[in-house]
């Protein structure tokens, strides 16, 4: 049976995944898609009909609303024009879950599928060394970067810039993943356990998604040291170092440095949840 979709609000890779299916012949309206006409005035125009809604990575903004070109849209609003049985996929649908599920709503949270996740790790990770180039005080090599977190962008991370020259450290809280760094050859230190070791590194770069730099350990940082912030929010780094003319916020990396692929990754995940072929 041949599969409709209908693409709702989102960046780039909303975008970019719209022309993938139609291009792979597969059915597919457009709601709010950046640099995008609608493929009807009203949504319910643009829904109806649809087997599958795919909206963006992450899909809200606050609990109840749809991230869209020139704002939100109802979740709500966007249920109640689409059909019965329509499948709902999007990244981090959390909050929403519990509206979803008391509709009877059927729906694939693809920012669970590991598969995507690494996959999404590596484009973060590759498009994280540019940035962290350009604020470094000093050539990469023989740099010393401290990466707090050693989770799926940490491993990746750690392993370029090492290949790169930089002398990395890693900080973890779990001591398997302390022993995993030290095994790989890093140097490592327990999140929180920094002391005023802080001076030493020419940059920092947060994968945490929690208070990691306060006020407390800011003390220690060099004012030339770059500040790297990969994690959602609230993010690693304090106020106060966020105001330092070294912090970056780079969030949603894959989104912005690789659309194309991104939007490629995202819709391989839906297929398999689908057990879709790439043909229609």
């Amino acid at each position: 049976m041949k599969r409709s979709f209908a693409v709702i609000g989102g960046d780039a890779r909303q975008r970019c995944l719209l022309r993938q299916l139609r291009g792979l012949g597969f059915p597919a309206s457009a709601y709010r898609v950046p640099d995008t006409e609608d493929s009807a005035p009203e949504l319910s125009g643009c829904v109806r009909g649809a087997d599958i809604l795919i909206l963006p990575m992450p899909a809200l903004a606050g609990a109840e609303a749809v991230r869209t070109a020139g704002g939100g849209v109802p979740l709500a609003d966007i249920l109640d024009a689409a059909a019965p049985d329509a499948l709902v996929c999007g990244g981090m649908l959390g909050p929403a879950e519990e509206l979803l599920l008391t509709r009877g709503i059927s729906f694939f949270d693809y920012a669970k599928d590991e598969t995507l996740l690494l996959q999404n790790a590596e484009l973060t990770a590759e498009a994280a060394v540019p940035l962290l180039l350009e604020r470094l005080p000093n050539p990469l090599a023989d740099s010393w970067i401290l990466i707090c977190g050693f989770g799926r962008i940490g491993k990746l991370l750690a392993r370029k810039l090492r290949a790169l020259g930089a002398d990395v450290t890693v900080s973890a809280r779990k001591p398997r993943d302390l022993e995993l760094a030290h095994i790989l050859g890093y140097r490592r230190v327990r999140t929180g356990s920094f002391a005023d070791t802080l001076a030493q590194y020419d940059g920092i770069v947060n994968t945490v998604p929690a208070p990691v730099i306060g006020p407390a350990q800011l003390q220690f940082v060099r004012r030339d040291c770059a500040l790297l912030e990969l994690a959602s929010l609230p993010g690693g780094f304090c106020a106060e170092a966020q105001a330092l003319p070294g912090y970056c916020a780079a969030r949603g990396l894959p989104g912005k440095y690789a659309p194309e692929t991104a939007a490629a990754i995202i819709r391989r995940a839906i297929f398999r949840n689908l057990d879709l072929e790439e043909a229609p």
